[in-house]
């Protein structure tokens, strides 16, 4: 993976608290270019003191710019620096959205840009489709799990991406499984996906660009991620009024996670994913993370 020159020259002295908003355009380790920003902390503390960053995968259809978004980096500012981007297929990134496949190169460009800009603490948060991206991630990382790349790389086939792994990782409104058609929003949005009407419509109407090739292999289930992201801290957040995944999603990932660094909250009355969680959940989302990253 090599980000762009803004990130480059990161490297090589990293920028100051006061140096404020940051655009940037990352290339990921398959070369696709990734529209990113970063955003320090309001509440202080300079890179020079370790203070971590928070990187916010967004759900499906989501973007930078989208004002779901928005309210989630500035809610996340109010504790901490934040770097928010647009997945592949989204916004002003380029390539075609695989739904969670080739995404976690995405993520990964995001964390190590955020470490070439001197934070050694970083959170993943994702949101639906990035809840299950930073889970991957986080399994999939070399730094969590060295002994077991080699297998990592067998089951992951060309989705092995090789980055540092998050200190704390916090999944919201991710499914536990592929393929989930249970709920009315799901079964629209495989018909999005898998007919040709369906991704025409995503373009135009979504913004929201699809590979219509599909997955070859299946990325690594979120169920089966889990297990692997041990002994990092991981937060599983789900709300009782999700309308596209019901609550057995949250309990089987919890069922398959280390519950000695595994925590589950379920939300009353919280909907789906960023367009519908609270201020005051985000709020403790942030707490957590960094108590615990």
């Amino acid at each position: 993976m090599t980000p762009g020159g803004e990130a480059e020259s990161a490297r090589r002295s990293p920028i100051p608290a006061a140096a404020g908003v940051r655009r940037a355009t990352l290339l990921t380790e398959d070369g696709v270019p990734i529209e990113t920003r970063y955003e320090p902390s309001l509440a202080g503390g300079g890179l020079s003191t370790g203070a971590p960053v928070i990187v916010v995968a967004h759900g499906f259809t989501g973007a930078l710019e989208r004002p779901a978004l928005r309210r989630v980096a500035s809610a996340f500012t109010q504790r901490t620096a934040v770097i928010t981007f647009s997945f592949r297929g989204h916004g002003r990134s380029g390539g075609r959205s695989t739904v969670g496949d080739r995404e976690v190169f995405d993520l990964a460009a995001a964390v190590d840009w955020a470490r070439a800009l001197g934070h050694r603490r970083v959170i993943t948060v994702g949101f639906s489709m990035g809840g299950s991206v930073v889970l991957r991630h986080a399994a999939l990382s070399a730094r969590n799990k060295p002994d077991q790349e080699e297998e990592h790389e067998e089951r992951e086939g060309r989705t092995g991406a090789h980055t540092a792994g998050a200190d704390a990782v916090v999944a919201v409104s991710a499914p536990a499984r592929w393929y989930y058609r249970g709920t009315a929003p799901m079964r629209r949005v495989h018909w999005a996906i898998t007919r040709p009407t369906g991704r025409l419509v995503s373009r135009y109407g979504l913004r929201t660009r699809i590979d219509a090739r599909g997955w070859n292999p299946e990325p690594l289930p979120p169920v089966a991620a889990v297990p692997l992201i041990a002994p990092t801290p991981l937060l599983i957040v789900h709300g009782d009024r999700d309308p596209y995944f019901p609550l057995d999603h949250p309990r089987m990932l919890m069922a398959a996670a280390d519950r000695a660094s595994t925590e589950l909250w379920i939300e009353p009355g919280f909907g789906h994913a960023e367009t519908a969680a609270p201020a005051e959940l985000l709020d403790r989302v942030a707490g957590w993370a960094l108590a615990r990253a």
